[in-house]
């Protein structure tokens, strides 16, 4: 690393881990103090600038000096360890002398305090300084150099607005810090901007801060450290930043040497995180290949790796079930032959979720990119790929539980094969009015239902045997509804006095009715729409009473199965 135009940070040769680092100052010359951010939480101090030539300086030595081998000798070493001394481009004195080429180019300046007549090395700078000022270079040249002063920017007041107005596209950018594996400080060229990008669709071990205000490792940390630090810091690369999520920006470095995501999931150093891979722009199935083939290998982070399905049994890994629930565009729920209800997630994939105003309506989610609405009730092969293992809230990751991802087929193909996220179509916005819990829009909407006549509705919800949740796609509306005399035993629920208990056969009834028409394509005649009521343990919902047909209710069954 370059700290300045005139201070260099060198490492051995890693043996068994990383290596220590050394801090060299160079001898009898001076360069100009880099910019640096005021201490937080101090208002009154304020931001040091450049000092003119600065940053060309240190420019000049990380171009010459990032990654290659240097030889250095130390000439003093101060009471407080500052080492002071000579370095050369190469494996002995006879490569280039560092300092001289800094001098001759007016990026720094000689030392001349304390200066020995006999002392040729020296000789030689005030020459070579003397030189750079005739032939104006640097900062001999006219101007007073205030144009070289860089306008940093230390912060980004709308991250997201930033991040989106750059499309996606490479920017070119200077690593000038990493944190660990995977998080790193970069300043974006030319603009200046120093933004910390996280890698997308990876997490590498990171260094928890102790109360008492150290670190500590957590396993294989610093080995990631040094892996993204050795490849990476002060080098040029391009960076695609693709997403800010909570303030955080993610990206993808890009080098010509490689992809630093992939090799740290290659070399074990890293593991895919589902919530960041979503937005990785090079294939999220590269980074799955790079992650199972360390696991293969069973190295570092995965040294005591053991295949989540290794334990399973044959009919466990592999089985055929009844889809009972779409829970969203990448989960259901479905029933075993035991009578057992599992919930299952595609394996490796993510779709997209609605924000902002968009109702979160799982099932038009679903139907949006691939699922089909007579999904419900199918009968499809499992394959069970992988158990991912509870988790509980990270830095930046909420909690959770235990998942079962598989692959799911119908006939041979794929559910998860769907083309519509990729589409070149503007996707479509859908905006549902929930007036399941608003009384004085359920009155005023009534009316409308009534002259509609037959209406078509989804089941989105069961509460009770007897009291749904409906979604009308052409109204683009939620409903309370209620079965016309009947009446259901009712769940167990909260209750303004504290929880209502359950009342006998209450699960029964319920389990029933989601069995025959949890999200399943519905219709009723608007004619027999009775007036509005209110119901007390409703909370205020609406109640709508209309008698669906046997027909509506079972498109998909015939009376012998009923």
């Amino acid at each position: 690393m370059v700290l300045s135009g005139c201070a260099i940070i060198v490492r051995g040769q890693p043996r068994g881990g990383p290596p220590p680092e050394r801090q060299i100052n160079l001898s009898n010359i001076r360069a100009g103090a880099l910019a640096r951010r005021a201490a937080q939480g101090q208002p009154d101090v304020k931001d040091t600038p450049d000092e003119p030539w600065a940053f060309q300086a240190r420019e000049f030595l990380r171009k010459k000096l990032i990654g290659k081998e240097v030889c250095f000798n130390v000439e003093i070493k101060t009471a407080l360890g500052r080492e002071y001394g000579m370095v050369y481009l190469g494996k002995d004195t006879t490569g280039e002398n560092i300092a001289e080429s800094l001098v001759n180019e007016g990026l720094a300046t000689v030392r001349r305090e304390g200066i020995r007549g006999n002392n040729p090395e020296q000789a030689r700078l005030c020459e070579l300084e003397d030189q750079a000022k005739a032939s104006k270079k640097g900062m001999w040249s006219e101007g007073g150099g205030t144009h070289t002063i860089r306008d940093l920017k230390y912060t980004i007041e709308n991250p997201r607005n930033f991040v989106d107005s750059l499309h996606q596209k490479p920017i070119n950018a200077i690593i000038e810090h990493v944190r660990d594996g995977s998080v790193v400080r970069a300043l974006l060229l030319p603009d200046y901007y120093l933004v910390t990008v996280m890698l997308s669709g990876i997490k590498c071990p990171t260094f928890k801060r102790e109360a008492d205000g150290t670190e500590s490792p957590e396993p294989f940390a610093a080995e990631a450290k040094f892996f993204t630090e050795s490849r990476l810091l002060q080098r040029d690369v391009q960076i695609i930043l693709e997403s800010c999520p909570n303030q955080i920006i993610l990206g993808t470095i890009l080098h010509p040497n490689g992809n630093i995501t992939e090799l740290l999931l290659k070399e074990g150093f890293a593991r895919c995180v589902d919530w960041s891979m979503a937005v990785y722009t090079q294939g999220a199935e590269k980074l799955r290949a790079a992650e199972r083939s360390a696991k293969e290998r069973k190295i570092r982070i995965w040294k005591d790796y053991v295949a989540p399905t290794a334990n399973l049994d044959q009919k466990d890994r592999q089985f055929v079930a009844k889809v009972m629930q779409v829970v969203n565009a990448d989960a259901m729920v479905v029933k075993l032959n035991s009578g057992e209800y599992k919930t299952i997630h595609l394996s490796s994939i993510r779709p997209p979720r609605n924000e902002g105003e968009v109702h979160k309506l799982v099932f038009l989610s679903a139907c949006s990119y691939g699922w089909k609405t007579n999904l419900i009730f199918l009968f499809v092969n499992v394959t069970v790929d992988y158990i991912r293992a509870a988790t509980g809230p990270g830095e930046s990751t909420p909690a959770f539980s235990e998942r079962t991802c598989a692959t799911v087929t119908i006939g041979g193909m794929a559910i998860k094969n769907g083309k519509g996220l990729h589409s070149k179509k503007e996707v479509p916005i859908h905006r549902v009015a929930d007036i399941s819990g608003e009384t004085q829009k359920a009155k005023q909407f009534l009316p409308f239902l009534q002259r509609a006549g037959r209406s078509e509705a989804v089941v989105e919800h069961v509460f009770s045997g007897s009291r749904l949740k409906l979604y009308m796609p052409k109204e683009t509306c939620l409903i309370t509804f209620l079965l016309a005399g009947i009446e259901c035993p009712r769940s167990a629920r909260n209750m303004p006095g504290g929880m209502q208990v359950a009342e006998p056969f209450s699960d029964q009834a319920m389990l029933f009715t989601k069995e025959l028409v949890l999200q399943r394509e519905v219709s009723g005649d608007g004619r027999s729409l009775c007036s509005t009521t209110m119901d007390a343990g409703n909370y205020g919902n609406f109640v709508q009473k209309c008698v669906f047909s046997e027909r509506s209710f079972l498109p998909a069954f015939t009376p012998a199965t009923y």
